[in-house]
């Protein structure tokens, strides 16, 4: 790492070999804290190289642990985090808005590193007890349309820097590496990021690799569809910039996506989405992202089907219905 470290300082990037070797470096325990430290803040000072991106992505899905069975119909939707917004959890809520429509879904979360509440952070105050155990999963997966997967446990790279992360309670790049690494690669994806640069590489990383994947980000700096103003789409048909107004919906203040100070708050709204409890505007983000996540499943539903499916998801209860089935399965 110290070599590294020098080679980083002096304004140098990393090969896609040496990328890999390092984060193999750190999942192995070989990096202190300090060093650590010191590693994700030349990144907060200078944007990440696609290779070094790629390098790193290589090492967590190394070694990580192999979750086996099919996912061919499953989508993940995931943020980057690391936005600054502190919204409530809205990628988790949408999870169990698809599951109602029919579709499955295989998420890949973790605590909030830089925010109040991160998926993890909201599950757990709800009981659920995260587990690797495969026959658990594929059940939660069959029966609710939903199986998550906690990142630490599946990634040691992503455990062995948790602490730092915490203590710089800041974004790093390891918020770009989280929606690149889910463990079963589900072949499609709805990824939110923070900025246009980042949009790009995932789309270009989700092409290299096939997975048919919908990149999006508000062009307010939020890491998902907020509705808060247009949003910028990456998908397999390009690029292209939407308005609220484009899905039928109202623009949205900032203020009313706030997910609160602690994870109480935050889960308080999460349950209020999903038993049709929510505003106006915390309920239609949801249904815009559940929208263009069921698009992605199937490119021939139109996003305005989509968004009704969705809403027809919340309004018969199906969403927290699915939601409450999760938590039976997964509840320590």
């Amino acid at each position: 790492m110290k070599n590294i470290l020098g080679k980083l300082i002096e304004h140098a990037s990393l090969s896609r070999d040496e990328a890999r070797k390092v984060l193999l470096d750190i999942a192995d325990g070989k990096c202190n804290d300090c060093q650590l430290a010191a590693f994700m803040t030349v990144y907060l000072m200078r944007g990440i190289t696609l290779d070094e991106l790629i390098g790193f992505r290589d090492a967590i899905l190394e070694r990580r642990l192999p979750v086996e069975f099919d996912r061919t119909d499953a989508i993940d939707i995931v943020g980057t985090g690391g936005d600054g917004k502190n919204t409530f959890n809205i990628s988790t809520a949408t999870c169990f808005v698809v599951a109602g429509t029919g579709r499955r879904v295989i998420k890949h979360g973790n605590y909030g590193a830089s925010s109040v509440s991160g998926a993890s952070s909201v599950l757990e105050y709800h009981g659920v007890r995260f587990t690797t155990d495969e026959s658990i999963l594929r059940r939660s997966l069959d029966e609710s349309g939903v199986c998550y997967l906690h990142a630490p446990l599946f990634s040691p790279a992503l455990k062995s820097v948790a602490s730092a992360r915490r203590q710089l309670g800041i974004r790093t790049f390891f918020n770009m590496l989280g929606p690149l690494v889910n463990p079963m690669q589900p072949r499609h994806q709805l990824m939110g990021v923070y900025s246009l640069g980042m949009m790009r590489m995932y789309h270009y990383i989700s092409q290299y690799e096939g997975i048919e994947c919908t990149v999006v980000h508000s062009l307010d700096g939020y890491d998902e569809i907020s509705l808060t103003s247009p949003f910028k789409v990456a998908a397999v048909g390009g690029e292209r910039v939407y308005r609220p107004a484009d899905l039928g919906f109202a623009v949205v203040e900032p203020g009313e996506l706030y997910g609160g100070d602690t994870v109480a708050e935050a889960s308080a709204v999460f349950d209020k989405v999903l038993t049709g409890e929510g505003s106006r505007a915390q309920t239609e983000c949801v249904l815009a992202n559940a929208a263009f996540a069921i698009h992605t499943l199937e490119p021939h539903v139109s996003l305005l089907d989509a968004v009704e499916q969705a809403r027809e998801s919340i309004v018969s209860g199906r969403a927290v219905e699915c939601f409450r089935k999760f938590l039976d399965i997964n509840k320590a």
